[in-house]
């Protein structure tokens, strides 16, 4: 079972992948013979990752990206491409949502959270998808929430976005197939950067089967499982990692 779990060769492309989820399944990935593209906002914290990627012995680019831009997708994917000849494994992980009454929400904020949260994902599973499935194949999976199926005040957009990439992941499952895979993390909790603004109740105690929030580094079984050959038959699957909150 160990070699299903072997990314010798393999490159990886994560977004948001200088922190929380996104860092712990960069380093997953680099510990099992992957290398890495990092992209995020800061260059600076995707610098950091590569530094830890290539003293595992791996090879790594990182870059600085807007994920809620198209453009900014399209380079991405070029700049991946441009440097390393393929894409493997593609992790969509960049989203956040600030907790914004419906009402009091502006445009401004309401395009930038699904930008983030869905129209950069799609360009760049799109772009990377398309190469995958006129090359040699890849896995592609989205990181979602589990505010998709459990909506809750104050975030709205944040969910409907969410929403809207557990259907794209169904719908590229199909359009990219049988070549890529195409499938979603839906996260719980988890005990990431963001989770220091929360209350010191939340970061204790979550309403889940679990009764706790995740760590970060939770997620990562779920990530190796849905890269590897381990998953070859689980294609356009809404996979939940939250503790058992439904």
């Amino acid at each position: 079972m160990e070699d299903l779990f072997d990314f010798t060769g393999k490159v990886a492309v994560i977004t948001g992948g200088s922190r929380g989820l996104g860092r712990q399944m960069a380093l997953a990935y680099a510990a099992r013979g992957a290398d890495l593209v990092i992209a995020s906002r800061k260059l600076e914290n995707c610098e950091a990752v590569i530094g830890e990627v290539e003293a595992m012995g791996q090879q790594g680019l990182a870059l600085s990206v807007d994920a809620t831009q198209w453009a900014a997708m399209d380079h991405l994917s070029e700049a991946a491409y441009a440097h390393f000849g393929k894409v493997d494994i593609l992790v969509n992980n960049a989203g956040k949502s600030p907790a914004i009454a419906s009402h009091e929400i502006t445009e401004r904020q309401f395009d930038g959270v699904v930008d983030l949260n869905f129209k950069g994902p799609f360009r760049l599973a799109a772009n990377i998808g398309r190469r995958m499935a006129d090359g040699e194949g890849g896995v592609i999976i989205n990181i979602s929430s589990i505010a998709a199926v459990k909506p809750v005040p104050g975030v709205v957009p944040y969910s409907g976005a969410k929403a809207a990439l557990n259907a794209m992941t169904v719908s590229l499952a199909h359009e990219f197939g049988p070549k890529v895979r195409v499938n979603a993390i839906q996260a719980g909790p988890f005990l990431t950067n963001i989770s220091k603004a929360w209350p010191e109740e939340m970061r204790r105690s979550a309403p889940n089967a679990l009764g706790r929030p995740g760590n970060p580094e939770e997620v990562v079984t779920t990530a190796l499982y849905l890269a590897s050959d381990a998953s070859r038959f689980v294609s356009g699957a809404i996979v939940a990692c939250d503790g058992g909150t439904n």
